[in-house]
Order: C-alpha cells, then sequence, then structure tokens
C-alpha cells in the first residue's frame, strides 16, 4: 500500500469509512415493519416498491452471493441478509474485509473470488463498495455488483475525495484516532467510531442495544485507505445496482446519487441509515435478489 499522511480529522467528511403476489424473495411482517418510510412518506412498502417483483422461473444454477462490510462494520452486519437468500437457495459468502488498504482489500477479495466456482454476485456496503470495484475488474465470472449505500469510485477518486465532494457528512467529528502498524511495520491510524457516538452516527434506525452491540464488535479501517485512489473501476463494464440511503451520516445523499447516476446503476433509495444492511435486511435482499435475477 502506498505510504500516504494519516488523514487528519478535519479532513474526514466521508463515511466510508456501511403484498398480493409472492416475489422471489418472501417480505417477513418484522422486516417489513422495520423498512421505515419511504422518501414519499409512505411505508417501508413504498420504499421497497422500486424494486420489483422478481418473476419465478430462474433459469440455471444460482450465482454465489458475496457480500463485502465496509469500515466500521464486520461480517454480522450482514446476518439479516444473510438469512433471507440462503432462504432463496442463494450460496452466500460475507468474508471479513481487512480495511487496510483499497489495493490489498481488494487482492484479498480476489483471492476470496478465485475460490468460487460459477457466476458471482458481488455486494458492497460503505468503503466495501470501493473495494468490489477493483476486486472484480476483469473477473468474468462476476455477473453483477450491487451498491449498498456505497462508494463507486472512479479510478484514481478515494472514499474521502468521493464524500467530501458534497456536504452533509457528519463522520470526521465522531472519530477516534489510534495509530497503529501494519505487518510490513509501515505506521498507519486505524480510525473508530466513539462508541457513545455510533447509534446516533451511524445506526439511527436500529434499536439502541443492538447499535452499542455493532460499536462494540466495529474493525477500525485504516485513514489512509479511505485516502487511497482507486486502481479501476468494474462499474464501468459490469451491470450495477444502487442502494441510496436517504438519512445516511456517513455518506452525503448527493455524493450517493452522483456515484449512482454516474455508473448508470439499478438505482432505489430508502428512507434509512447507513447501517441498512441491519435495519432494513428484506430491502437489501429484494435489490440483491434482482440484481441475480436480471443477469441471468
Amino acid at each position: 500500500m502506498p505510504n500516504r499522511k494519516p488523514l487528519r480529522r478535519s479532513q474526514l467528511t466521508l463515511a466510508a469509512l456501511g403484498a398480493a403476489a409472492t416475489v422471489a424473495l418472501v417480505l417477513t411482517a418484522t422486516g417489513t415493519a422495520n423498512a421505515g418510510k419511504a422518501d414519499s412518506g409512505g411505508s417501508a412498502d413504498k420504499a421497497n416498491s422500486t424494486l420489483k417483483a422478481v418473476p419465478k422461473g430462474h433459469h440455471g444454477p444460482k450465482p454465489t452471493v458475496v457480500l463485502v462490510h465496509g469500515a466500521f462494520a464486520e461480517g454480522s452486519s450482514w446476518n439479516g441478509v444473510v438469512k433471507r437468500l440462503k432462504r432463496e437457495g442463494y450460496p452466500v459468502m460475507a468474508p471479513a474485509n481487512p480495511l487496510r488498504g483499497v489495493s490489498s482489500d481488494a487482492a484479498y477479495l480476489r483471492d476470496v473470488l478465485a475460490g468460487i466456482k460459477g457466476p458471482v454476485v458481488l455486494a458492497g456496503h460503505s468503503y466495501g463498495g470501493s473495494v468490489i470495484s477493483e476486486a472484480a475488474a476483469g473477473n468474468k465470472n462476476v455477473e453483477a455488483l450491487v451498491y449498498v449505500a456505497a462508494f463507486l469510485p472512479d479510478k484514481g477518486e478515494s472514499a474521502s475525495e468521493l464524500s467530501a465532494k458534497f456536504p452533509g457528512s457528519t463522520l470526521g467529528s465522531t472519530l477516534n484516532e489510534v495509530p497503529t502498524a501494519l505487518p510490513d511495520g509501515s505506521k498507519v491510524t486505524d480510525l473508530y467510531i466513539e462508541q457513545g457516538k455510533f447509534h446516533r452516527q451511524f445506526a439511527a434506525d436500529v434499536s439502541r442495544s443492538t447499535a452499542q452491540q455493532m460499536a462494540a464488535t466495529q474493525r477500525p479501517v485504516t485513514s489512509a485507505a479511505l485516502d487511497e485512489g482507486a486502481e479501476a473501476a468494474a462499474w464501468r463494464t459490469i451491470p450495477s445496482w444502487s442502494m441510496i440511503t436517504t438519512q445516511d451520516r456517513n455518506i452525503p445523499l448527493k455524493a450517493q446519487t452522483f456515484m449512482a447516476d454516474r455508473a448508470h446503476a439499478r438505482t432505489v433509495k430508502i428512507n434509512a441509515s447507513h447501517a441498512v444492511t441491519v435495519s432494513h435486511p428484506d430491502a437489501v435482499a429484494r435489490l440483491i435478489n434482482k440484481a441475480a435475477h436480471s443477469t441471468n
């Protein structure tokens, strides 16, 4: 990973750095209740209504869905999504994202993908979007990319640059900086969200007790990872979907919209916090299911 100066707290404006007819993925009553209101002021069903029901009759083997978490989270943040995808018969993996740097994290993910036979749908949350964009480049098995409250960087862009492109992120003032070292001995700064600020900043639409657990188990990202420019943009060649979270305090709404529009991603907006994989697993799973069906 290239040597970079750690981001200062003042520079960190980003986030990163995550029905009458039966549809292919059944919405549970609990998931619907948790989904909250859509932008128009309606129920979660309205938020999900932009995801058209996927018809039955999917042909061929189902792709393996690989879920990549972002900064200040870990693999269990996908648990609700995993449960729903498994129920629909998808093979699912949610590997641990090292969160050390875009290039090295993408290299690790490429190794994970190399061990999977057959088609893959690759989903990333938050900073995980930067990682999947680089790791999927040139991989013919990756049939779809799904960005969930995530970064879609173009070549040379960093998460911090994209987050600062538009106002709205309040992440910087919530961060705790911890100096540490990488295995090669290079000095870096790990970033955590202060536990007392985690609920409001990252996961305002989940219960306080759940947010407290998430805060305690969050995995740090290096400041250098958030400042590292992307080396590839797989969304330029692979069909992409994007879930935009309108109540996100990490990645500004305008930044998410800009990136999704630029990528010509199939987009759905949902009235949710940055922790949408936890608060709205039904909607996230439906979008992934839609992507899987649309490319098969």
